[in-house]
């Protein structure tokens, strides 16, 4: 458990229910902007039924919600990747590792433009970084260079809203532009554990998730179920067909049922 003083505990008492399944939030702490804890509990379960729950609801945390991130950084002044510019500590490598640290929060849909225009000397930051109202930064205070002289800094960016870990496919220098691998994941961890009680015959499903700020674990949680639900409403839809077998009457009643 991460102990500091500007964390916020919650705890709660764990009740089971034997009759409905009743989920509540039994802890949760905020170690910075970009890193919250929540962890919360599923009972009472039947016995083999929390694994189940749990590998499915950590696989949809980590890979079904989707988060916004910088996917492009374009300049002028940038010759190529790793490449340094006069009056700038960092390289242009490190700007954009820098640039692909940013948290940021949306109701972007596809992608939408940003940009940096700053002039030394100073510190670059996310509070730098001109973004169209649907956009939010969470953290004001990250990194994203030094200009030591007088210069002018001037970056246009790429913002996207996806989810899991893309990977950019490789490709030559153009126009100074340049992709940045995202991680849209607003997820860092999640972990599951379980409890048994009256003879290992019930369960209790614990689950904990980390979060980078974008969203509280809580609204993770939600998120989750809700898309885990929708990829499977289509085993709920049915349609009924009739068809015959080999040698059997065309009056035959027997309508079987398949799925859509």
């Amino acid at each position: 458990m991460i102990r500091s003083n500007n964390i916020i505990m919650v705890r709660e008492k764990i009740t089971v229910s034997t009759r409905t399944l009743q989920w509540k939030c039994v802890e949760s702490a905020a170690d910075s902007k970009r890193l919250l804890y929540g962890r919360f509990i599923l009972s009472p379960l039947m016995k083999g039924q929390a694994d189940t729950i749990g590998i499915a609801m950590r696989r949809a945390l980590l890979g079904e919600i989707e988060g916004t991130c910088i996917t492009r950084a374009k300049s002028e002044k940038i010759s190529h990747e790793y490449a340094t510019i006069m009056g700038i500590q960092e390289s242009v490598h490190e700007i954009l590792m820098n640039l692909k640290e940013i948290v940021l929060r949306s109701n972007l849909y596809g992608t939408c433009e940003a940009s940096i225009c700053v002039r030394g000397p100073g510190y670059v930051t996310a509070q730098d970084i001109i973004l169209p109202p649907y956009v939010e930064i969470v953290d004001n205070t990250q990194h994203i260079a030094s200009l030591t002289e007088p210069i002018e800094l001037v970056i246009g960016l790429q913002i996207e809203k996806n989810r899991g870990y893309l990977i950019k496919a490789p490709n030559t220098f153009q126009d100074g532009s340049y992709p940045i691998d995202p991680v849209f994941m607003p997820v860092r961890n999640a972990n599951h554990s379980i409890h048994s009680y009256e003879n290992g015959n019930k369960e209790i499903l614990f689950l904990e998730i980390w979060t980078n700020g974008s969203l509280t674990p809580k609204e993770a949680l939600h998120e989750a179920s809700r898309n885990l639900i929708d990829l499977l409403i289509p085993f709920f839809t049915y349609q009924r067909r009739k068809f015959k077998f080999r040698g059997q009457s065309t009056h035959s009643s027997f309508t079987p049922f398949y799925l859509l």
